[in-house]
């Protein structure tokens, strides 16, 4: 029983899988808790969409996808703050509008070289077929993002929730803001490589939202975060071994599942605890009535 439990460790590509879903579900449980606390939880569905063009785009020139995809998201994500300064559009249709647009050329650049680009590749993911130059680039582009993310996640914080303070003491605004995003973007070409395009907005999300619902504190949130999803993404490769499925959809639905347990369990911020708080509410005003 032991042995058989121990099968998927013995397999190189699998310990891969799991160093590689590790890594990008840590840096991704970081940049969600900012997407989460600032609402804007669509920026992380549209960069992971906009990189599709990149991605063919690459592949027409004989580059590597992930160069390709990053400047897409770069520019999507450029794009998307031009459009927002310079024209009184809410934030939700602007991404609308600049997420479909970088979509459609993306999907029209590959139904006009329908062999130049593995679509589902890009779409759906691959992590079982991470070879040791794709593993490189994910530590590589994990490591940087991560000491980014320890070194400026103060700064970070203050430009996301107090922008006037932040310029008060001297913050460069716009240069934070675009950091975060070149982190972003490069986070979520890494993350194409465990779930694809379809389940990425989940990794950028989640993990998050789960830790969003267990604390009060910022701090911790992010610590929360990582720890939900590195656990999520070891524990939903090694699952999908036995399951024989989608490797990135395993990952996903068990984040989801420890996000419904925190929905519904967490100590403040559950729906069972939300009751209690509101049968105290109403036997306090019955008392005092």
């Amino acid at each position: 029983m032991i042995d058989i439990l121990l099968e998927p460790f013995g397999y190189q590509y699998m310990v891969r899988a799991m160093m590689a879903s590790a890594l990008i579900g840590a840096v991704c449980a970081f940049l969600s808790c900012y997407l989460i606390m600032k609402g804007w939880s669509l920026m992380g569905d549209a960069l992971a969409h906009a990189v599709v063009p990149g991605v063919a785009v690459a592949y027409l020139l004989a580059l590597p996808y992930a160069l390709g995809a990053f400047v897409a998201g770069i520019l999507a994500a450029l794009g998307m703050a031009f459009v927002r300064r310079k024209s009184k559009l809410r934030e939700d249709a602007v991404i609308g509008i600049v997420f479909t647009a970088f979509f459609a050329l993306g999907l029209a650049l590959i139904s006009m070289n329908p062999v130049s680009v593995n679509i589902y590749a890009v779409m759906l993911g691959s992590i079982l077929a991470v070879s040791d130059y794709d593993l490189l680039q994910i530590v590589f582009i994990s490591f940087f993002s991560i000491i980014v993310l320890i070194l400026k996640w103060k700064d970070l914080m203050l430009v996301f929730f107090d922008e006037n303070h932040a310029r008060a003491v001297g913050l460069p605004v716009g240069g934070m803001k675009i950091l975060f995003f070149v982190v972003l973007s490069a986070a979520i070409v890494a993350a194409l490589q465990a779930v694809g395009a379809v389940l990425v907005i989940a990794l950028v999300i989640t993990p998050g939202a789960t830790a969003y619902l267990l604390t009060n504190r910022f701090g911790v949130m992010i610590i929360l975060a990582i720890l939900i999803s590195v656990l999520s993404c070891i524990s939903g490769v090694y699952l999908s071994y036995f399951l024989d499925g989608s490797t990135g959809g395993v990952i996903v639905v068990l984040q989801t599942m420890l996000f419904l347990l925190a929905f519904v369990f967490a100590p403040s911020h559950g729906m069972i605890a939300a009751r209690r708080a509101v049968r105290r509410d109403m036997s306090r005003h019955g008392g005092a009535a």
